[in-house]
């Protein structure tokens, strides 16, 4: 079994692309015939945004080798005494999983190397143009990969902050996206380290206490540290309007309106409690009733 060499840096150390370089894709090759793995490192040192960082002789090697390096692409033999290629992509976990160019004797393999999702194949021995090819494909399924992360990442923070798990591109890339989750069913809110998700139905109203607010709903209050400003944009005005500087209120929980000799208000919700509505929010009446 042979261990490989080190590459000469990391991922990430590449200099920014404003400067003229891109960062470099860490390789590691993996293949039970050590001149077939000396050959691809030779052609390989032509592609300088390629880093070779590990050479493994078997499959079982091959793995260990990706938990210590994580390489962004494997070229991977598919004809290997105990696991062949085949064998050990199907025993790597599917976070772990690299681009992956299948490297083969015989062209029949080529069918099942895209079945099993290969970025490309080359056949031995290598042939510098064909190899040019594959990393062409392996730079633009890179691009790809690491963009669709980076979606991910900004989806998974925008589903986070709008309670709206399931939310998807078409979703979030929608005119009227933010105005629909506004108008969800489920409000979130951050409390410590943790995001709660309140059901829109049971909260009665929402008063301000200093530097934090007070959401009550039907089964408890919930405290945080917020602004009413910070609550207005994840709700929707036409059912939680403002009746006052520090009240907001769910509109449909209110079953009466009193009003007051001064041009105020008094509403009573229908778990009892009365909230005031002030002068300058008169303007929600018609929400209200």
């Amino acid at each position: 079994m042979d261990r490989a060499t080190t590459g000469r840096s990391h991922r990430g150390n590449g200099v920014n692309a404003a400067h003229g370089t891109t960062t470099k894709l860490r390789a590691i090759v993996v293949d039970d015939e050590p001149l077939a793995r000396r050959g691809l490192e030779i052609r390989l040192g032509d592609h300088h945004d390629i880093e070779l960082v590990g050479q493994y002789g078997d499959g079982a090697a091959a793995i260990q080798g990706l938990r210590v390096h994580r390489p962004d692409l494997m070229f991977l033999d598919v004809q290997m005494p105990g696991m062949d290629g085949f064998e050990t992509l199907r025993s790597i976990p599917a976070v772990e999983m690299p681009l992956v160019v299948f490297v083969t004797a015989y062209d029949h393999y080529a069918i099942r190397a895209f079945e099993a999702s290969a970025t490309d194949y080359l056949l031995k021995p290598v042939d510098d143009a064909r190899l040019h090819q594959a990393l062409a494909r392996v730079r633009q399924a890179h691009a790809q990969r690491e963009a669709s992360g980076h979606c991910a990442h900004l989806l998974g923070l925008l589903s986070e902050l709008s309670g709206h798990p399931t939310l998807d591109l078409d979703e979030a890339l929608k005119p009227d996206a933010i105005e629909q989750l506004r108008r969800d069913d489920k409000l979130a809110v951050r409390d410590g380290g943790r995001t709660v998700r309140v059901d829109l139905a049971s909260i009665r109203w929402i008063d301000a206490a200093g530097d934090y607010m007070c959401i009550h709903t039907d089964s408890e209050t919930l405290v945080l540290r917020a602004t009413m400003r910070d609550l207005e944009k994840q709700l929707d005005p036409q059912r939680f309007p403002r009746i006052h500087r520090s009240t907001i209120v769910n509109a449909r929980r209110v079953v009466e309106l009193r009003p007051h000799t001064n041009g105020e208000g008094y509403l009573r919700l229908d778990c009892g409690q009365e909230l005031k509505l002030s002068r300058s929010h008169r303007d929600k009446l018609d929400l209200l009733l």
